[in-house]
């Protein structure tokens, strides 16, 4: 681990294939913010940015991916990436509306012998720092359905997590991106508290 990272900088993973990585750029720096004011974290409030082929991506010990689109890994990014997420490493992905399909395509290739698992409102992730009893909240509409958080476990541990029919970085956004009320905007930043609680205390 280099200087310059500590044990709990954040990045955003940089991915090919056409979809936009870099969505929602205000999102994660709010809610490190959010974080280091509320739930004790100690988080540079700018986050890294990595590609899943880079071997910077094993100092950063949770990775954040969103977006609209497309996601098409290689080989050596399926690989190095895996491995990081095999050794202790987290990955979220948000889906922003519209890259579902891509992403359970590219963790199929990422964990051919697993299955995403929906987490039940029991799952501590639900009641890490704030106390969630329906489990993951529903942001923005989307396609009016229902929102969940899939996973990937090995070894009984959580490596992997997706969120969908929240968005929950909608409502970390500055609050006129999206005109949010205060209290949606809470239930988001809360929930990404949660999330990266359980990364970094658990």
């Amino acid at each position: 681990m280099n200087s310059t990272t500590n044990a709990q900088d954040i990045a955003i993973l940089k991915y090919p294939g056409g979809g936009d990585w870099y969505a929602n750029p205000t999102a994660l720096p709010n809610l490190i913010k959010f974080c280091n004011a509320n739930i004790g974290t100690q988080i540079n409030e700018k986050p890294g940015t990595v590609e899943a082929n880079n071997s910077l991506i094993f100092q950063y010990p949770l990775l954040h991916m969103t977006g609209h689109g497309n996601v098409v890994f290689t080989d050596v990014e399926i690989e190095n990436l895996r491995q990081y997420l095999l050794g202790g490493g987290f990955l979220h992905i948000d889906d922003n509306y519209g890259m579902k399909p891509y992403v359970i395509r590219e963790i199929a290739r990422l964990f051919p012998s697993k299955s995403l698992e929906e987490l039940g409102a029991d799952h501590p992730l639900f009641s890490q720092e704030f106390k969630f009893n329906q489990g993951l909240p529903k942001i923005h509409e989307h396609d009016g359905n229902r929102p969940q958080a899939l996973g990937i476990f090995h070894n009984n541990r959580l490596v992997l997590l997706l969120t969908v029919e929240s968005d929950l970085g909608d409502g970390w956004e500055d609050p006129a991106v999206h005109n949010d009320s205060e209290e949606v905007r809470a239930n988001a930043l809360k929930m990404g508290a949660n999330i990266i609680s359980y990364v970094f205390k658990s």
